[in-house]
């Protein structure tokens, strides 16, 4: 840390001499004899005159000797003290109000008022009494000002409301206080749809004011009670049989698909496609096609319906495996064991859905054969030639005559 003091006042000799304090005249001309004292600064000045000062972080007689101070900056006091006048004290004397407490933190004096007490730390903190809190009262007119959890809360009295801070009011004195659906009832805003009578339905609302309907097949006054058409399947016409939550219903009104027939089966509707027609009753009935002979699956498992024709020309289903299985597709199809060359081993080959040995059936009688890359590699014999996917035969040998 000395070492690094040594550094800084070194490094702090080039301020410009308008800042130095304690300027002091030199009696010799000139800074070339060392005028000044020890760790003092020499600044010749107009005419040649030498002005010696202490640099900053220094004090004394520039003279005779500049002493450096305790500290240049907070960094070079501990955290629980700061540099002032360079020297390192303690931030929180005279920093803090009468009967607060201080904690100096990080070269900074932390003022608080204790449990129990509230002001400002930094002019005065007095014993704490909550109901004081309320006199006078932080809140608005039509309001109540109560301690809880020592904390002053403001409320509104019983029937009023808005900005207890600001003030409370009525929720209305007129309709115009409230939205457009509601109307002011009692200084309150209401649904205007309450002005409807029992079982009636508010159709909107208009200047603040309901406008009620009673439902399709009630009947009454919408203002007053609407009643059903009907309690029960006695009170209705033949043409309209059921009674459903008090309306008079034909049961088989929407309860088929397009193009169906509806018959009623005394109050159940029992809906059917026309003999010339299929689909769902229930969603739509259409022309046969001959899509329809797969319609539902009549194969196997894993096997596919296609549309055909038998041997007399005859529309009918006909059922294969997937791609990849075997089997019998009218019952269950299998998968294979592979589908590709790549799904074997080296030595095997993907044929008919299964890994087999290539060779098999695949070379001349007598060529010997050898799996590679799931592929069958021929070879005759040695002593024997030919082609070793057709034939090998014996390799017939000539004398050759010697000359001497």
């Amino acid at each position: 840390m000395q070492h690094r003091h040594q550094l800084l006042g070194l490094a702090l000799v080039a301020v410009a001499i308008a800042s130095l304090p304690q300027l002091v005249a030199a009696q010799s001309y000139g800074c070339s004899g060392s005028p000044c004292g020890v760790n003092a600064v020499c600044q010749e000045a107009s005419g040649g005159r030498p002005v010696c000062s202490c640099p900053p972080g220094f004090s004394g007689n520039p003279l005779t000797h500049c002493n450096r101070g305790e500290c240049l900056d907070n960094v070079d006091c501990r955290g629980d003290l700061q540099c002032k006048d360079n020297r390192c004290v303690n931030p929180c004397v005279g920093a803090c109000g009468i009967g607060s407490n201080c904690d100096a933190r990080n070269h900074v004096a932390v003022c608080s008022c204790p449990a129990g007490y509230n002001g400002d730390p930094y002019h005065a903190c007095h014993l704490n009494d909550p109901e004081e809190q309320c006199h006078p009262s932080p809140c608005g007119v039509n309001t109540k000002c109560e301690i809880i959890n020592g904390v002053p809360t403001c409320s509104c009295v019983h029937g009023y409301l808005g900005n207890p801070l600001s003030g409370c009011r009525h929720e209305c004195e007129y309709d115009g206080d409230c939205s457009s659906r509601d109307m002011c009832s009692n200084f309150k805003c209401v649904p205007s749809c309450g002005q409807c009578g029992t079982g009636a339905t508010c159709r909107t609302v208009a200047n603040h004011r309901a406008v009620c309907e009673c439902p399709k097949g009630y009947i009454g006054s919408p203002y007053t009670e609407c009643r059903p058409e009907c309690y029960g399947d006695s009170d209705c016409p033949a043409g309209r049989p059921a009674c459903f939550y008090g309306i008079c219903k034909n049961t088989c009104e929407g309860a088929c698909g397009v193009g169906a027939d509806c018959n009623l089966r005394g109050l159940t509707p029992v809906c059917s496609c026309p003999r010339d027609m299929t689909g769902d009753p229930f969603v739509r009935c259409r022309p046969f096609t001959k899509e329809d002979l797969c319609d539902p699956n009549p194969c196997g498992t894993n096997a596919i319906c296609v549309p055909g024709h038998d041997n007399t020309g005859r529309e009918r289903p006909v059922c294969n495996c997937l791609p990849g299985h075997t089997g019998n597709p009218l019952s269950h199809c299998s998968r294979g064991e592979c589908l590709s060359n790549n799904e074997c081993p080296d030595h095997r080959a993907c044929i008919n859905y299964q890994c087999i040995d290539p060779c098999i059936g695949k070379c001349a009688t007598g060529a010997s054969c050898e799996p590679k890359a799931h592929l069958a590699v021929c070879r005759c014999p040695a002593g024997q030639s030919g082609d070793a996917l057709v034939s090998c035969r014996q390799t017939r040998t000539f004398p050759v005559a010697k000359y001497h």
